[in-house]
């Protein structure tokens, strides 16, 4: 036992090949560092931004005629109660109002245009060459330009309806003047057009005008449109039959009409039923019909300014990106979805297979293991938890257990706590400090057994922990255990959902990797292998922080066997805070995500390399990185719906997910002899704590894709195993 008072200081072995001068390099890494934050929060922002304007323009609206507008209606002029429907209120302080010649009909369509119904009406309209006005949501047009440059095309007149459908008299005066000038400039992309006729959402006849409803003309006029209402309502939005529309809209003199209809917010195909036999019926009794603009004398849709045309084209542009991006966003969605339903049915199905597999009466690894062992513990300045899990090794019940403790560079009392334990099967090694994997590989070759297992320094085993654990290695194939790690302190909220984290992650994931070959990970608190494994392999590297993901990818590669050991059991100290548990899945994801980097070839490769590469890392991908990348869009897109769609169908699904996380935690403790207890901070966990870990899971992604390469995160021990078996009784 030698201690080398020349041993260089602490480093990240991440950083042990770099040519660059250390002032340099840390100026690159901060550089990357602020470019992956400043990265983050772009993509953050856009996301919020598309979202935003997604929801601005999605036009779900209630019709025209279902929205009452109130009664009192003392300040409208007696000239508008009893004019004409067109108000034109653009001369200043004078009001002028028109009507429809006699036997002149002007039908108007809202909500429009629509993808399906408003080509079946505009079909309808050319074979009986009857002209309409459409009061179009700028939003729609924005959505369908094509659609909207045919109505023009074909001799129809465009009016604005608003850009979102909203109740005008409900917002201010900048919002109602946006409304009506983004219709504008996407009715100016659209046809190079503009439109001096405006109808305000849930809005009425002339004499049934309201106080609310005059402050939105005078608003509309204020602006600069003609207010174009109705005389004859169709109520088609009620859907009452294609008999009662034609009946709503048959004039019974001669006096000329404005009719509403709508071709769009549903079903329409009554719609488009009775203009066929309305049009017809009217022409016969000498009706001619005809455009409003053009019935009062008008000029229909003037060309539009050039500067609007091209602001409609970013307007319109802006649009589509945000249709574009949130129906990714749904399919996403809808791909995370059918992932987690396919890897909960695969989860349950396979664990409770793998469960029933190793516990039939037939089962057997193969004769019994009694080899002696050589358990390597890593330390460095673990003082305080050193000693329980020295102790718990000590006193295992496998016969001939070697306790390595390699101290690398402590510079605290860790190496005097071994000795002061006075066990004769402990041994203490001290080396310069070189980092775990460096001390691992150590461990390793001073080992004086060809059964080599790893524990970390913070961990406690059980007793027949090391016995339970070497006993696959009788399967020759096999070359290398993983233990079943359980959190050791559990009695505030994060450690208890860090338990319930591990229990599923072991019990359920665990089983399934093992089922297919393809365990990514030895745990390092708790793990067994062949030391023919080990030097095969390559040994621990330092190329990557996950010395441990990347050894077992490696003995993968290498042929060999990676099995679970459920039996097994040890109990580490987990994180006690958010910021070090942050610190510490920070690493591990990034880590994970750089070992499987290093190994991609292996998807090239031939022989067990090659089917790992190509079954292995494909499973590890999808259902470790990639739904786990996914599963914030449930989330997200509940808050989603809860703000914009059915609150009740949102709350219901999340629910329905919610349910499907408490069966797989039920099915993972059970299968763990655990007690169900901790399960009831479960729902809590689901909105606080997983957050947490999507933030880090999409931290670690984009220092990932940024190139950053990530220090060591050294994580702060109490001591408290409190959860943990007690060595020795």
């Amino acid at each position: 036992m030698t201690v080398d008072r020349s041993a260089p200081p602490p480093h990240d072995p991440a950083e042990s090949t770099s040519l660059l001068p250390p002032l340099r390099r840390r100026r690159r890494i901060r550089r990357r560092r602020v470019f992956a934050g400043a990265l983050g929060l772009t993509v953050l922002l856009l996301l919020a931004t598309v979202v935003l304007v997604e929801v601005y323009t999605d036009a779900g609206f209630s019709p025209d005629g279902t929205t009452p507008a109130g009664t009192a209606d003392t300040e409208v002029p007696r000239a508008v109660r009893e004019g004409g429907p067109v108000i034109d209120l653009t001369g200043g302080g004078e009001v002028r109002t028109y009507g429809m010649p006699a036997k002149t009909i002007a039908l108007t369509f809202d909500d429009g245009p629509d993808p399906r119904w408003t080509p079946k009406i505009l079909d309808v309209l050319a074979r009986h060459h009857a002209p309409a006005t459409f009061f179009v949501v700028g939003s729609q047009v924005a959505r369908h330009p094509d659609l909207t440059a045919r109505i023009a095309r074909e001799g129809h007149e465009l009016g604005g309806h608003t850009f979102t459908h909203p109740d005008l008299a409900g917002l201010s005066e900048w919002r109602r003047e946006l409304e009506n000038s983004q219709t504008q400039l996407a009715i100016a992309h659209a046809t190079g057009r503009a439109t001096r006729l405006m109808r305000p959402p849930y809005s009425s006849f002339a004499d049934a005008l309201t106080d609310k409803d005059w402050q939105t003309v005078r608003a509309v006029g204020g602006q600069g449109y003609l207010t174009v209402l109705d005389t004859m309502d169709s109520e088609d939005w009620k859907r009452p039959g294609a008999d009662a529309i034609v009946r709503n809209l048959t004039p019974e003199g001669d006096t000329g009409q404005i009719v509403l209809l709508h071709d769009a917010g549903g079903d329409r195909s009554q719609t488009v039923a009775a203009l066929d036999r309305l049009i017809p019926q009217l022409q016969k009794r000498g009706y001619r019909f005809s455009t409003v603009s053009a019935a009062i004398g008008g000029r229909i849709n003037p060309p539009a300014a050039g500067d609007a045309v091209w602001r409609g084209r970013a307007l319109v542009r802006t649009v589509r990106v945000a249709d574009a991006v949130l129906a990714a966003l749904w399919i996403l969605l809808i791909t995370a979805g059918a992932l987690i339903v396919i890897s909960t049915l695969i989860l349950f199905a396979f664990a409770w297979r793998h469960s029933r597999h190793r516990r039939g009466p037939d089962w057997s690894w193969g004769l019994p293991v009694t080899s002696p062992v050589t358990v390597v513990v890593p330390a460095y300045n673990e003082e305080k938890t050193i000693g329980p899990a020295v102790r718990s090794l000590a006193v295992s019940a496998h016969p001939g257990v070697e306790v390595l403790v390699v101290d690398d560079g402590s510079t605290d009392g860790t190496a005097d706590a071994v000795r002061d334990l006075r066990l004769g099967n402990v041994r203490v090694v001290r080396i310069p400090n070189g980092g775990k994997a460096g001390a691992l590989n150590a461990g390793v070759a001073l080992s004086l057994h060809d059964l080599v297992v790893m524990v970390d320094a913070d961990t406690v085993v059980e007793p027949d922990a090391i016995h339970r654990l070497v006993q696959p290695i009788a399967d020759p194939r096999v070359g290398a255990v993983a233990g079943n790690v359980k959190v050791g302190n559990r009695r505030g909220l994060i450690g208890r959902w860090q338990h319930i984290e591990y229990v599923i992650g072991f019990n359920l994931d665990r089983r399934l990797y093992d089922t297919f070959g393809c365990i990514p990970t030895i745990p390092g608190a708790l793990g067994a292998f062949r030391r023919e494994a080990l030097t095969g392999s390559g040994g621990l590297s330092t190329d990557t922080l996950a010395e441990d993901t990347d050894l077992t990818f490696a003995i993968h590669r290498a042929g060999w066997r990676v099995v679970y050991e459920e039996s097994a059991r040890a109990y580490t100290e987990a994180p006690a805070t958010v910021r070090q548990l942050w610190r510490q899945r920070y690493r591990w994801s990034y880590s994970t995500m750089q070992s499987m980097w290093k190994h991609r070839r292996a998807v090239l490769d031939r022989g067990a390399s090659g089917r790992f590469g190509r079954r292995g890392l494909l499973f590890i991908a999808l259902f470790s990185v990639l739904l786990p990348l996914l599963a914030p869009l449930v989330d997200l897109m509940a808050i989603y719906g809860l703000l914009f769609l059915d609150r009740e169908v949102t709350v219901i699904g999340w629910l329905a997910m919610l349910v499907v996380q408490v069966l797989t935690a039920v099915l993972a403790f059970r299968l763990d002899h655990e007690a169900l207890r901790p399960l009831w901070s479960l729902p809590l966990q689901q909105i606080v704590y997983r957050q947490v870990m999507y933030v880090v899971l999409l931290h670690s992604a984009l220092s990932a894709l940024t190139g950053r390469r990530l220090e060591w995160q050294t994580i702060h021990r109490t001591g408290d195993l409190s959860s943990a078996p007690v060595p020795g009784r």
